[in-house]
């Protein structure tokens, strides 16, 4: 059997997705000062909302990055979820989908959590996170300013370095 034979039928049937032209936004305003749009919807200031991106970022944990800013924890995990980052829930899909069934009163609160074994601050931050949808434009907000100070991943995999193998390790 030929290749010809195997793709006789075959045929396109979607398109690719035009996503315009690209932009860059070369201002010189800090995250802070581009989140003060968003100050009212948070639960922080821009300023403290900023840090906690910052060190989020730079790879500090959550809690530690609401210390960095002078915030509680759960404070900085909603900060973190309404401007679009990732990663902030603190329960599996499963979890989420009981949250969710608890929120649309199909399942009563505590058996949603004995079926989640979430604490309560878990629970809470898992409710938090599956009413509340990020914020409209933050997280273009939040990729462009972290994109021009350096990228998080590349923060994350530099402070990471010497836990990482070369491909030289294998031979």
């Amino acid at each position: 059997m030929a290749l010809s034979d195997i793709a006789d039928g075959l045929c396109v049937t979607t398109e690719q997705r035009d996503r315009g032209v690209a932009c860059s936004d070369e201002t010189d305003r800090t995250l802070a000062e581009r989140l003060t749009e968003y100050e009212a919807a948070l639960p922080s200031s821009a300023t403290e909302a900023a840090t906690v991106v910052d060190a989020y970022a730079g790879g500090s944990a959550i809690d530690a990055a609401g210390h960095e800013a002078g915030v509680a924890p759960m404070e900085a995990a909603k900060v973190l979820h309404l401007l679009g980052l990732d990663g902030v829930s603190p329960l599996a899909p499963q979890g989420r989908r009981i949250v969710r069934d608890w929120l649309d009163a199909r399942v009563s609160r505590a058996d949603a959590r004995a079926l989640t074994g979430a604490g309560e601050t878990e629970f809470a931050l898992a409710a938090f996170v599956e009413s509340h949808d990020p914020l409209s434009g933050a997280e273009d907000v939040v990729t462009g300013a972290l994109s021009r100070s350096g990228n998080a991943a590349v923060h994350k995999r530099d402070a990471l370095a010497e836990t990482m193998r070369g491909a030289d390790d294998f031979f």
